[in-house]
This record gives structure tokens, C-alpha cells and sequence, in this order.
């Protein structure tokens, strides 16, 4: 069965404003989710409701003027105007209805209140067509703070030159204090923060109820270049793009170690200087980033290549999930001469002994199997010095393939409809075979499935698909012969294929 909730109204204050920005928000006024909410009746005389709130503030209601918010075209909310006396003898409900220019049940409201000298309220006052209601951010560069310091009327026809001494009343600088004055005009999709004329009326710079204006001491240069972000518009600019990342390591992906202040912007080399910064390290490039991945909670399977992205924003994007995760590891050497390189895992396992050795051999990508075979003679105890080693590919716990191909592999072009009969003979030619050796040699198309003997009538190119295949090819022409060549004692050649078009 289904239960009506009672809708809530959100009553903002000048403290709300304060205890926030800075804090908890940067842009725009307030989080109208983090206010002290009332639950009200549709029904519910407004100045019941008034009552209300002058118990949970102490506020008498003679005291009390409430705005109602608007949503502006460029996405910020602002209070938009406030309520008449005609609208105030309406219900709760009604009310609602008047400001529902969001669609929202809730109904928000900003709770203007006037004190006096003596710091006790006193009625609002008169508000005229030329009246405007703006609210004042400090900031202080060196400090890189940025906080709400009051609200004021002004005139529409005033200009900001005006209210100087005012402002400075605000922020606790001296009366006569030189500031440099922008106005807050939106922060979606990009910060728009526009210095204004100090000498231009507020019209004039299309200055309305409820707009924003910052404001920050007039700098020398020579202070404003030893400032990370000298004026509003570079911190603003700073605080959109600013990500907090969490870092775990590769090898406890489930344990936060520490968070980093980021950039959006900064770059694969930014990000890699500063972890390596944090956790003492030297040298960046023997840091290697994985992503996180959104769905399944873990570590994506491939790690980031070196500068592989371009920004941070990249590294924490997975499909159109964004996350505030990376996972790092130090690895012994940096990670560009790293990716040159082919790790491998050799389990070593002696012709006498049961023991099992496990090694870890990297060689650059272009080696060979016997290449490989060579450096692990230099690490295992082989049981006679002439020993030869078989190199077995595991998958799964499984003999996967058993790697023994022998000889250079070369391209070779298979026309279309070509047979094998005549694949051989080129084939013949190219290597230059004599006719009593080349008798001997047997055709198979070797694929994961091992090999499938070919006949001299077989349409050779029907056997391959023409795709592009990520890795090693899945499919090759082999060339089953003996070994005459010295030292080696394995057992097939290959050639790749490719068809032409």
C-alpha cells in the first residue's frame, strides 16, 4: 500500500550560506539537501508554517521575509524574489505551486532576517523595483580560501565603487582597502566569473536579486605571481577541475592507502610525479597506473600504458562511468623500459627431482623461443650440460601447445583459388629446395587446434579468414621438415599467410 509522504520545505539562512561555502560547496549559494527541513501540509496556512520556523530559529514572525528560488537558464539557483503579503495568505500548498519553477515537491525558501546595531532583529525592509538583494564571497589568494562574508541591498543605479567601504566592513579590512570585484555567473559546463567595472552601475552590468559577487584585496604583481591562483576566476577555474583520488595498491586492490588532490587536467606525467612525491619515490616512471573498473569493483585486467592517456580525467573514466579510484605498483625498473619488454613465467621442472622452480624471465618482444631456452639454461641446474630443453605453453593447468617451431618465419602472399600444388612450387622456389628434399616436406595449416595436413588439390586461401587478430596470428602455413641446421633439434617451420584482394 502505498504512502503519501508529507512534501518538505527548505528553509535556507544566512548561516547555512556560511557554514558552506568554502566547505562544503564553492559554487553557487547552497546544498539545499544539507538545511533544516519542515514537514508540511499542503493545506497549512502559510503563517502557521512562519510560526514554525520562529520556533526552530527564534525568529518572531514580524521579523521574517521569504524569497522563493529560481532555476536560471545557465543551471545555478539563486533566490529569485521575495514573497508578498497576498502569497503569504495563502497555504503551504499554494506557495509551493508559486515557486515550483524547479518541478519540485519541496518547497525552498531563503529566510531573510535584518538585525540592528544591538545584533536583535528588526523588520526587513521596504523593497523597491530598484532594490537588488546580492550575496558576497571573499577570497583571499594566499590563503587560497574562498568564504561567504554577508549580503546587502544596493541600488540598481549604484555602482560597486560604492559599496567599498562596505565590503571591506565585511571582510575585516581597512575601509580604505583597494579590491578587485567579479561577478559569479555560472560553472557548468566551464567557470564564467567576470571581473566588473567598479565604476559601471549595477544595471548597467546587468546585476540582478540574487546574483553573486566576489571580491578579493587588489594585489601587486609581484604577489600575485607567487600565488598558485591570484584572483577568483583561476581558483574557481581551479576547484571545477580539482579531483580527490584514492589510491590503493595493485596488491591489496580491496585497502585504500592515501588520497591525492588532483587535477582533472593534469597530465599522466602530473599524476605519476606527485604519487611518487607522496610515497617517497624517485624515480615517477617506476610507478604503473591500472585502472579502476565501475562495475565490477576491481582493478581493470590490463594496467595504463606509459603516458598511454592523456589526462587524469581519461584514467578514471570506464564507459560512462566515472570513478575516484586508481591502483598503483612500483615496479624495479621504469615502466617504458618495462613495456619493451615480454615477462615471462617459466616453471622449470628438473628430469630427476620433483621440485618445481618458478622463474621470471624478461626478454625484449622480438626474441626468439631459443633465445628464451638460453636464458633459462643460465638460471636452472640442468641434469648434464648437453641437456635440451622443451618449452610447453599452460593454460588452465593444461599443456596448452607445445612450442618447438624452428627456422625464420617470412610473409608469403596466397592468391586467391590458388592450390597447393602451385603454393608449393613458389614456395620452392623462394627457398630454393632441392626436388629430393622438397619431396619430403609436408603442408599443414597450423592453428590452435594443432595441425590439418594439406593435399596438393586443397584451395590453400580458403583455409585462412582475412581479419585483423590482436597478438600473435591464430592461424600460420607450417612446413613440416627435418633440421639440418646445426644445435637446433626441434621440429617445424612456419610461414605466415595473407590472401591477396
Amino acid at each position: 500500500m502505498a504512502i503519501n509522504t508529507p512534501p518538505t520545505s527548505a528553509v535556507v539562512r544566512d548561516e547555512d550560506l556560511a557554514e558552506q561555502i568554502g566547505r562544503d560547496i564553492y559554487f553557487d549559494l547552497v546544498d539545499h539537501d544539507k538545511v533544516r527541513k519542515f514537514r508540511i501540509h499542503e493545506q497549512m496556512p502559510f503563517n502557521l508554517f512562519k510560526e514554525e520556523v520562529a520556533k526552530e530559529f527564534g525568529i518572531p514572525v514580524r521579523f521574517q521575509r521569504f524569497w522563493i528560488w529560481a532555476k536560471r537558464q545557465n543551471h545555478t539557483c539563486r533566490p529569485h524574489r521575495p514573497l508578498t503579503p497576498g502569497e503569504e495568505s495563502q497555504s503551504v500548498g499554494q506557495c509551493r505551486e508559486v515557486s515550483n519553477i524547479m518541478h519540485n515537491k519541496e518547497l525552498k525558501l531563503f529566510l531573510e532576517v535584518e538585525f540592528g546595531p544591538n545584533l536583535r532583529p528588526i523588520p526587513p525592509p521596504e523593497k523597491t523595483e530598484e532594490d537588488i538583494l546580492l550575496f558576497f564571497k571573499l577570497y583571499e589568494p594566499e590563503k587560497q580560501e574562498l568564504r561567504f562574508v554577508g549580503r546587502l541591498f544596493v541600488k540598481s543605479s549604484s555602482r560597486p565603487v560604492d559599496i567599498l567601504a562596505k565590503l571591506n566592513q565585511f571582510a575585516g579590512f581597512p575601509l580604505d582597502e583597494e579590491l578587485e570585484i567579479y561577478e559569479e555567473i555560472k560553472f557548468e559546463p566551464v567557470v564564467m566569473c567576470e571581473h566588473l567595472d567598479k565604476m559601471f552601475s549595477f544595471r548597467s552590468s546587468q546585476i540582478g536579486d540574487g546574483d553573486i559577487i566576489c571580491f578579493q584585496k587588489s594585489t601587486p604583481l609581484e604577489i600575485d605571481e607567487g600565488c598558485k591562483y591570484p584572483d577568483v576566476p583561476s581558483f574557481l577555474d581551479y576547484v571545477l577541475d580539482r579531483r580527490v583520488v584514492h589510491f590503493h595498491s595493485l596488491e591489496k586492490p580491496m585497502e585504500e592507502d592515501f588520497c591525492l588532490e588532483l587535477s582533472k587536467l593534469h597530465t599522466y606525467d602530473d599524476v605519476v610525479e606527485k604519487l611518487a612525491h607522496h610515497i617517497g619515490l624517485e624515480n615517477p616512471t617506476k610507478i604503473r597506473l591500472t585502472a579502476h573498473n565501475c562495475y565490477s569493483q576491481q582493478p581493470k585486467p590490463q594496467p595504463i600504458k606509459y603516458q598511454g592517456v592523456e589526462h587524469l580525467t581519461e584514467m578514471l573514466t570506464h564507459y560512462d562511468q566515472s570513478s575516484d579510484i586508481l591502483y598503483y605498483e612500483v615496479l624495479d625498473i621504469p615502466l617504458p623500459e618495462l613495456e619493451r619488454l615480454k615477462t615471462l613465467k617459466i616453471a622449470f621442472r628438473h628430469a630427476t627431482k620433483d621440485e618445481v622452480g618458478i622463474h621470471s624471465i624478461r626478454l625484449p618482444k622480438q626474441s626468439t623461443v631459443g633465445d628464451l631456452i638460453n636464458v633459462l639454461k643460465t638460471k636452472v641446474e640442468l641434469s648434464h650440460p648437453n641437456a635440451e630443453l622443451r618449452l610447453l605453453e599452460i593454460f588452465y593447468q593444461k599443456i596448452y601447445k607445445e612450442v618447438h617451431n624452428f627456422g625464420e618465419p617470412f610473409l608469403f602472399v596466397i592468391h586467391e583459388g590458388e592450390t597447393l600444388a602451385k603454393v608449393k612450387k613458389r614456395i620452392q622456389k623462394k627457398l630454393q629446395v632441392l626436388d629430393e628434399e622438397f619431396s619430403k616436406w609436408k603442408f599443414a595449416v597450423v592453428s590452435l587446434g594443432g595441425p590439418e595436413y594439406l593435399q596438393d588439390s586443397d584451395i590453400v586461401s580458403r583455409r585462412f579468414q582475412s581479419r585483423n587478430v590482436y597478438g600473435a596470428w591464430e592461424q600460420y602455413l607450417g612446413l613440416e621438415h627435418s633440421d639440418n641446421a646445426p644445435k637446433r633439434a626441434h621440429a617445424a617451420n612456419q610461414v605466415g599467410s595473407s590472401t591477396s584482394c
